[in-house]
């Protein structure tokens, strides 16, 4: 749609799209006012239209009229959404560092927090030794033995060694009285789906305490040797955060798994890690749905587990002979001293989760957190979120991807409420959830918020208590995150990108900086990127272009083990030297504006993003190539729409027989769907099947996908025209 310049919209226009007349006038009475003040576009002009002008209740057509109106002719790819003010600026955690020590870090350069913001960034990366000290003083956080210094120049890491000879318990630092939380203080806050009419339901500090405290007391009666893996597939309820902290706090090492998963997948992280038990649940309750959930443990042939009931069970039936009911696993405590439990102090580099990101070769990675990783998750959300005592955070999400635990430690860490929906976070009912629980800062992926787009399930709720969106997962779209901003007057989204392996972002946004639709507009706090040129060589850090991404490695929190893969190889064998360093390969294709915002293009290797669960083409073609005897091979890959969003999953195929008719494409596109829901996730969906009569090749065999990718994304433009 062709939007007009502001100066050219008149009331008329207005009621056009869907407002009362009165209104209308009243609407083009203001926005008149503010053109006079301000000029015809712009910024500035955006920023009053937004502020006074535009409401969640007006129809969104009025909204992108404004926006798109604002910046006709505005010489900008990248123009901000958001605009920050100093008022609100020198109240964010980092504004008030600086207020501090802004002259101190910077030196007589300082001005104010707004200003000083990139300055501040690029010292977090050339003082590591200043900025972490002040990082884990306001986070409060307590070691039992704190580091010998905070990096250490270390052969075996090419990155550094950081926090040597540090011994800390993270979950122990999440249930801790400190400054930034109280025993009566809420840390969890929760809606169960279905009672959306009912109060909100609350868990202080004393109780989390209490309950983590019995679990893992009752975890220990189970005699495994400390450092032991235990797995949870659960749904991310209030159950799974209180297992996921015992099993930390005790000294073991959690194995994180997605509840979606089929038993196959379940069987292979099990077998990876080496899991002694697995806490999991009996089904899963989704609207009127019972999903099953213990049979598939028991269809992978997991180890020991404990089973957890469904809201509304009285009892589980048909467990294995080994296996021991949630009440059952309780009641070998019950008797004892359960609310208390001494923390098992660990050194910085000991294992507490291990999460699983797919790589290339079909196998998932099997990704090692420390003690290390959970601070760099809390920090990312205390520099770049503003999380802090008092917020309410919200991010619909499972354990068993990286941002549940994430979502763990960015709240808790914090000081912050953590507040977790146990239903679907795509109606009405988490919509609701969001306003009763006054939600301060709510994380997204855009395949949720499409959802929330399409079916308006936000009408006549009030989410003004949110003071920040932040997204992740996939590429977000433009109209769908102007969309998202309304709903809350106008609030940032600050986008977030980063991986398992990470433990947080590498390139994010900043409530100090403009933040624009569906852009990153700075480097995480402590991290410096580059864009690779064609050959392989670091663009210049001021230079716009478009390339694959790599990371400087000293990066505090980043992985340095992989259990099932030699990690120098996967990371940094045949990246380029800088400064006499190999970076760190990341692998997805990135953007820089001339404005200097960064924009994500996808995967540059043949691992795709669907709906923010990265997967490599050969699991997913190793699925479709046995769906139908009539075809050869098959090539999958994603491909981003053009309007923005996340990867749509083309599959590519080559039959024996090249008679073929186009019913047997729809055919089996209906089969791939059928067949990758029960064998790899049931979140996955083919858009697509094509037929070609060969695949392209390197001169070594190898599938060029990039160029199936280029020519299907080519096909689908001209199809516009």
């Amino acid at each position: 749609m062709a939007y007009e310049s502001l100066d050219r919209i008149t009331a008329e226009k207005i009621s056009a799209v869907g407002i009362p007349s009165d209104d209308a006038e009243r609407l083009h009475g203001e926005l008149s006012r503010i053109l006079r003040d301000h000029g015809n576009s712009g910024p500035e002009t955006w920023r009053e239209i937004s502020r006074r002008l535009l409401s969640p209740d007006l129809p969104f057509p009025f909204h992108q009229m404004m926006y798109y109106g604002s910046y006709k002719g505005y010489d900008s790819l990248t123009p901000p959404a958001w605009i920050p003010d100093e008022e609100n600026a020198v109240l964010t955690n980092i504004g008030l560092v600086l207020e501090r020590h802004g002259k101190e870090f910077l030196g007589s350069g300082y001005k104010d927090p707004i200003s000083s913001f990139s300055d501040f960034q690029k010292f977090s990366v050339s003082n590591p030794e200043a900025y972490w000290k002040m990082v884990f003083k306001e986070m409060s956080v307590s070691f039992s033995m704190p580091p010998s210094c905070i990096l250490h120049e270390h052969a075996s890491y090419p990155g550094g060694q950081w926090l040597p000879g540090a011994y800390l318990n993270c979950a122990a630092n999440c249930l801790s009285l400190s400054d930034k939380r109280g025993l009566d203080d809420a840390m969890i806050i929760w809606r169960d789906e279905g009672y959306d009419a009912l109060p909100l339901q609350q868990m202080t500090l004393k109780e989390l305490h209490a309950e983590v405290c019995m679990v893992a007391n009752a975890i220990d009666t189970l005699g495994l040797t400390k450092g032991s893996a235990i797995a949870i597939d659960m749904p991310m309820t209030v159950t799974a955060v209180i297992i996921y902290l015992a099993i930390v706090l005790a000294g073991y090492v959690v194995v994180s798994i997605a509840d979606s998963f089929a038993p196959t997948e379940i069987s292979t992280r099990l077998k990876i890690s080496n899991a002694k038990a697995i806490f999991t649940q009996d089904f899963i309750i989704r609207g009127d749905k019972k999903l099953p959930l213990y049979s598939r443990v028991i269809e992978a042939h997991a180890p020991l587990a404990i089973v957890v009931p469904t809201r509304g069970s009285s009892s589980i039936k048909g467990l294995r002979d080994a296996d021991i009911s949630w009440h059952d696993f309780l009641g070998r405590v019950k008797l004892t001293k359960a609310n208390d439990y001494i923390a098992v102090e660990q050194p910085i580099e000991a294992f507490t989760n291990i999460l699983f990101s797919s790589g290339t070769t079909g196998e998932p990675k099997a990704i090692s957190w420390t003690h290390v990783t959970p601070l760099k998750a809390a920090a990312d959300a205390w520099s770049h979120m503003d999380i802090r005592k008092g917020d309410v955070v919200a991010w619909p999400t499972n354990l068993g991807w990286m941002m549940g635990p994430w979502l763990v430690y960015a709240s808790l860490l914090n000081g912050a409420s953590m507040a977790l929906y146990n239903g679907s976070p795509l109606g009405s009912g988490f919509a609701k959830f969001v306003q009763d629980a006054k939600v301060t800062m709510l994380g997204v992926v855009p395949s949720i918020v499409r959802a929330w787009k399409n079916s308006n399930c936000t009408a006549g709720l009030d989410w003004s208590t949110i003071r920040c969106f932040s997204s992740t997962g996939e590429a977000s779209s433009v109209d769908e995150y102007l969309w998202l901003m309304g709903r809350a007057h106008y609030k940032p989204v600050i986008e977030y990108c980063g991986g398992t392996e990470i433990g947080g972002g590498f390139i994010c946004g900043s409530l100090l900086q403009s933040q624009a639709l569906a852009a990153f507009s700075t480097p995480a706090m402590g991290c410096t990127l580059f864009i690779l040129d064609g050959d392989g060589n670091p663009l210049p850090q001021s230079k716009a272009g478009t390339g694959e991404l790599a990371l400087d490695p000293t990066m505090f929190g980043a992985s340095t083990t992989l259990l099932n893969a030699d990690h120098y190889d996967v990371y940094f064998k045949g990246m380029p030297l800088y400064n006499g360093k190999h970076l760190r390969r990341h692998g997805d294709e990135f953007e820089r504006t001339p404005e200097g915002y960064y924009r994500a293009h996808g995967r540059a290797d043949d691992t795709m993003n669907l709906g923010g669960i990265k997967v490599s083409s050969i699991e997913i073609e190793r699925v479709c190539n046995r769906v139908n005897d009539a075809i050869l091979e098959t090539a999958a890959f994603g491909v981003p729409p053009s309007g923005g969003g996340p990867e749509q999953l083309m599959v590519a195929v080559v039959f024996k027989d090249q008679d073929f008719v186009e019913e047997t494409l729809d055919q089996l596109k209906l089969a791939f769907n059928s067949a990758l829901q029960k064998k790899l996730n049931p979140l996955f969906k083919v858009s697509s099947v094509v037929a070609v009569p060969s695949l392209p090749r390197t001169a070594s065999n190898k599938i060029m996908r990039r160029v199936l990718r280029k020519q299907f994304s080519q096909s689908k433009e001209r199809a516009k025209i």
